[in-house]
C-alpha cells in the first residue's frame, strides 16, 4: 500500500495565462520570465491569485484576488515577478502543511509541467523551501507517468522502465539567506492576512 498527500493550488500556471490573455502583458506564457527578470525583485508587490478563492491550506472560496504593495514606480515587470512568486508561495504553503502530516522531512522537490521550464520560478521555489528543486528532462512527465503506471499494472513495463523514465535535467540549489527568505514569507503572509481581514 502506498499513501500520498495532495494539496490543491487553484491558480498556478493560470496566473501567467491571466497576465497574457486578460491584461495583455505578454504575448506568450514563456515571455513571463524575461519580463520578470527586468527587475531585481518584486519590491513590495504581492499578487494574491485568489481568482477562485484560495486552496490548501486556507480553503477559502470567499477571498478575492488582489495586487497589493504597488507604488508610482511599479511596472509590469514587478507584477510579472510577483505573479511567479505567487506560484512559489502557494506551493510553499501546501508543502509546509504536508510536513505537519508527514513523519518524513522534505529533502527535495521534483517538478514538472510548463511552469517547471521557468528557471526564475524554480530558483525562487528552491530558495523558499530551502531544498533542491529537481527538474526532469521531460517536463510533461505526469501524463507519461500515468501511461507507465498502466503499463506496469498490465505487465507491459517493469520497475526498471519506471525508474529510467525520470532523468534529471537541472537541479536548483537554494541560495537565499534565512533573513531574505523570512522577508519574502512575511510579505506573503501579510497579503493573506489583509485578504482575510477584509471579509
Amino acid at each position: 500500500v502506498t499513501y500520498a498527500l495532495e494539496g490543491s493550488v487553484f491558480m498556478a500556471g493560470a496566473i501567467v495565462q491571466w497576465l497574457r490573455d486578460n491584461l495583455g502583458m505578454i504575448q506568450k506564457s514563456s515571455d513571463i520570465e524575461d519580463l520578470a527578470r527586468q527587475v531585481e525583485s518584486s519590491e513590495d508587490v504581492v499578487l494574491l491569485p485568489a481568482f477562485t478563492g484560495l486552496g490548501a491550506p486556507y480553503w477559502r472560496s470567499d477571498i478575492s484576488a488582489s495586487i497589493t504593495g504597488m507604488s508610482r514606480g511599479t511596472t509590469k515587470a514587478h507584477i510579472a515577478r510577483a505573479a511567479l512568486e505567487a506560484v512559489a508561495y502557494q506551493t510553499y504553503d501546501v508543502l509546509i502543511a504536508m510536513q505537519k502530516d508527514s513523519p518524513h522531512p522534505l529533502t527535495e522537490l521534483r517538478v514538472d509541467g510548463g511552469a517547471a521550464n521557468n528557471d526564475l520560478l524554480m530558483q525562487f521555489q528552491a530558495d523558499l523551501l530551502d531544498v533542491p528543486v529537481l527538474r526532469p528532462r521531460d517536463t510533461e512527465i505526469t501524463a507519461k507517468g500515468a501511461a507507465l503506471l498502466a503499463g506496469l499494472k498490465t505487465g507491459l513495463y517493469d520497475d526498471t522502465t519506471m525508474q529510467a523514465s525520470w532523468q534529471v535535467d537541472r537541479i536548483f540549489e537554494p541560495t537565499m539567506s534565512n533573513d531574505e527568505r523570512d522577508q519574502h514569507l512575511n510579505k506573503w503572509r501579510q497579503a493573506i492576512d489583509r485578504a482575510l481581514k477584509v471579509l
